[in-house]
């Protein structure tokens, strides 16, 4: 195997770039724009042109690159295509994104894996899995993603649509709308965005109520801090939160059966005000075999795409 490798995590802003060794040490990383003008019609020259750049920068020659892997927000299949629901890239239609990419650069062997999927690839190499062989990963951020390993392989599904685990249905009597068009989805309580949502939903609905977060513009750490603080109708949705992402986690136990779970996002950081009630309900509703899986935080933060997709290349 060649000595270096290139990752790159793409997002609508900005997209991630790292130079590791094959041996999974990041020497170097940094951001380059996500041009999503005209359709994101230069979203792969100005990648293209980041890493041959650095190559040059570095003194590195082709032959001593083993490639170039990059995760994607949308679903993959055949480590290839991109189908055309990547609406934050500026409305990029179907692109094969290996071989176009590989085109630009001069023929260097590219791999493509979606995003969530390809963060859960990285924590199962060089993070909180490490040593693992099967883990699912649980990102709770503006939405909920996830990706799910089994046996060191992305499960990524007949339509690349594996390891969807923010549309997994926990309530099927919700009437608002998840921004996937179903209605009662993980993400629509359990992301960041859902849980600010339901705590002024509790507001709402509960105006005598004393709660330190009303008439204040909050976000979803405000919400843990004041569950932590001791406030009763704060912890009431910290409760509801806990208990709609421990019976998603498991059932997936339940089809994947991973070693460890994995939570990562900006809600992780909450710490054991989140960790330990979602720890309680997941063993009330796990399959009894599966009720001790370890549930921990993610540890690689935002590198972990970029490990992720170097481990696409050097897992080859």
């Amino acid at each position: 195997m060649k000595e270096y490798a290139f990752g790159i995590d793409l997002g609508g802003t900005t997209a991630k770039v790292g130079l590791f060794t094959t041996a999974g040490a990041l020497l170097e990383k940094w951001e380059v724009p996500t041009d999503t003008s005209e359709k994101g019609v230069r979203i792969l020259p100005n990648l293209a042109a980041a890493v041959l750049g650095k190559m040059e920068e570095k003194g590195l020659t082709p032959d001593q690159i083993e490639g170039v892997g990059i995760g994607v927000p949308g679903p993959v299949q055949d480590s290839s295509v991109v189908p055309i629901v990547c609406a934050n890239l500026g409305g990029w239609g179907q692109q094969d994104v290996a071989a176009n990419l590989s085109l630009l650069l001069n023929g260097m062997k590219v791999l493509v894996g979606n995003d969530a999927n390809v963060a859960a690839l990285g924590e199962i190499w060089m993070g909180a899995a490490k040593g693992c062989r099967s883990a699912v990963m649980v990102t709770l951020g503006t939405g909920v993603g996830g990706g799910v390993i089994v046996n060191g392989k992305v499960i990524d599904g007949a339509h690349g649509a594996g390891g969807e685990i923010g549309h997994i249905t926990v309530n099927k009597n919700e009437t608002a709308v998840c921004g996937c068009g179903k209605h009662g989805c993980l993400e629509q309580y359990s992301s960041a965005t859902g849980v600010v949502r339901c705590m002024k939903k509790l507001l709402e609905e509960n105006p005598d109520v004393p709660c330190t977060l009303r008439g204040t513009d909050f976000a979803a750490k405000d919400v843990f801090d004041a569950a932590r603080a001791g406030d009763a109708l704060a912890a009431k949705e910290v409760d509801q939160m806990t208990d709609d992402l421990g019976l998603a986690l498991a059932i997936i136990a339940a089809t994947a059966d991973p070693e460890v779970f994995l939570v990562g996002g900006g809600v992780a950081r909450a710490g054991d005000v989140l960790f330990q009630p979602l720890t309680e309900r997941y063993k009330t509703y796990a399959f009894k075999s599966c009720r001790e899986t370890p549930i921990k935080q993610a540890s690689l933060g935002n590198d972990a795409g970029i490990y992720g997709a170097v481990r696409l290349i050097v897992g080859a």
